[in-house]
């Protein structure tokens, strides 16, 4: 996809040149994983694959949505929002404007057709570049002159309140504010955020896809929040100033492990743990410390499979298996499954990842995705 195929799609289907274009990326999560909704740190980018967004106002007051990647259209009017459809893809970009709407900016009628690469499944979070690809083009179209992390938070808002998805903040605010050739060490708790630089001249960034997906990450998605709550609760009788495990230290849930159940412990343990692995992360790459890097990746992943007990087999596998060839790896996302990521030197030979693939594929009869990533720049119009 790129500018002109998507506009030349908008005419094909329309019928009329749009008046914006805008790209926005997915994401990877480099290390900072269950810490947002801890209020702590986060360290994503935006990437190379991206949604693209192509709209014009149209002379009506009902919007008109067509979806390449499903071939498939949306009027509004036609479905109930907030449902689970065939056409649940068309509530982002409703949701983007019901956001949009509730702050009083109104747009009337738009065409809009969505396009992109961003792969299905993979945690790149395609939903998060839809909605706010949407924002961008429609700030775009009405000149509302909207800052970027007021644009994250209506984009937060479209899911949390629309869709139905209770995320955080980190996928749209890495897909509006990413820098190329950097990391953003996102701040949960009041936005700030700083950029770290990634040397890409001798460090590439590979996915690789496990092919599966447990029904468990819901689920369990919740119960690891509320075990992170109840630890907060606990931690609060001896620290009274304690308003979320951003504000507790390892060593203080290492000194109350008797007053918490042993689940709660390890749930508060790993998430502390994590902060401080963001914040060395950060520091190792301005030292140009790739290794160290590298191992904190590691221990990420280490302290997701023992402490937050959120990896499968699969992903522990391939982990373990990119020990001596990738000088960091780790489950990303929410976890049960989906892609892990993998610091590799450039010089590593790519017989290397496919013996791991070979590997895999003779362990669990999955044919393992690789998916290559480039740090890229946030969403924009083009």
């Amino acid at each position: 996809m790129n500018r002109g195929a998507i506009s030349e799609l908008f005419e094909r289907r329309f019928n009329q040149i749009p008046e914006i274009i805008v790209r926005a990326p997915g994401r990877i999560n480099l290390i900072g994983e269950h810490t947002d909704y801890n209020n702590g740190f986060v360290l994503p980018a935006a990437i190379g694959q991206s949604v693209w967004v192509a709209v014009s106002r149209n002379k009506g007051s009902d919007h008109h949505f067509y979806a390449e990647n499903y071939d498939a259209w949306f009027k509004t009017g036609e479905l109930t929002p907030v449902t689970d459809t065939g056409l649940r893809w068309a509530n982002y970009p409703l949701g983007a404007l019901d956001e949009l709407r509730n702050e009083g900016y109104e747009t009337g009628g738009l065409n809009m057709v969505i396009g992109g690469d961003v792969p299905p499944g993979a945690g790149l979070s395609s939903s998060a570049a839809l909605i706010s690809a949407v924002i961008v083009a429609v700030d775009g179209l009405i000149g509302a002159g909207l800052s970027r992390p007021h644009m994250a938070r209506l984009a937060q808002g479209a899911e949390n309140n629309f869709v139905g998805m209770q995320c955080g903040i980190m996928d749209m605010f890495a897909s509006l504010l990413g820098k190329r050739d950097h990391v953003l060490r996102l701040d949960c708790r009041n936005l700030d955020y700083v950029y770290s630089p990634f040397p890409d001249d001798e460090y590439r960034l590979l996915l690789l896809d496990s092919g599966v997906k447990h029904q468990l990450v819901d689920s369990e998605y919740n119960t690891r929040r509320k075990e992170c709550e109840a630890g907060v609760e606990i931690l609060r009788r001896y620290h009274p100033e304690t308003g979320s495990l951003r504000d507790v230290t390892p060593e203080m849930v290492r000194a109350h492990a008797g007053a918490m159940p042993e689940n709660v412990y390890k749930r508060c343990l790993f998430v502390t743990g994590e902060n401080n692995r963001v914040q060395a992360v950060c520091e190792a790459l301005e030292n140009g410390n790739m290794d160290l890097v590298g191992e904190l990746m590691y221990q990420s992943h280490d302290g997701l499979r023992d402490l937050y007990e959120v990896c499968v087999e699969e992903t522990n596998f391939l982990t373990a298996s990119m020990r001596g060839i990738a000088t960091g790896a780790r489950q990303m996302g929410g976890g049960f499954g989906g892609c892990t990521i993998n610091l590799v030197k450039k010089s590593v030979p790519e017989e290397a990842i496919q013996g791991v693939a070979s590997a895999y594929f003779e362990r669990f009869g999955i044919k393992m995705r690789v998916l290559p990533v480039e740090i890229s720049e946030g969403a924009h119009i083009l």
